[in-house]
């Protein structure tokens, strides 16, 4: 699981479930870590979460891909197409910003040491997230 702020830095990471464990599991797992959703804010999820006042799902049943709301098709009808046309727009730079640090961190190992010790534990051989986005690799 991963969560990152409106700047694409990614502020939790935890690695380790297997692919089989549900959505729920995962989550309860990373809050047992430590994960917090911070007090009036909220987090992007896809379908396999429940929607929450802290977890913002797209509307089931109402377009939602990108490509749905592109050129030559309608805009956004109503707010139910509104907002899952932004939560689309948003969700697609976190699978962006999760993409370019995976191919920076290929193997599992190296996401083992960038993401479950302190920063000065961490392998020469990895750099976080963060120091890719102040370096300007995005």
């Amino acid at each position: 699981m991963a969560a990152c702020d409106f700047d694409l830095r990614f502020t939790f990471i935890s690695c380790g479930r297997e692919g089989s464990a549900t959505d729920a599991r995962v989550l309860h797992s990373a809050m047992s870590k430590g994960f917090r959703v911070p007090e009036r804010k909220f987090y992007l999820v896809d379908g396999g979460y429940a929607n929450t006042q802290s977890f913002l799902t797209p509307y089931q049943g109402v377009q939602y891909h990108l490509k749905e709301f592109g050129h030559g098709h309608p805009r956004p009808q109503n707010h139910r197409e509104l907002f899952n046309h932004r939560h689309a727009v948003l969700w697609n730079h976190v699978e962006r910003s999760l993409g370019i640090l995976k191919k920076a961190l290929p193997n599992s190992s190296c996401w083992y040491t960038a993401f479950n010790r302190e920063p000065s534990e961490t392998s020469r051989s990895c750099r976080s997230s963060s120091q890719y986005h102040q370096n300007g690799e995005w």
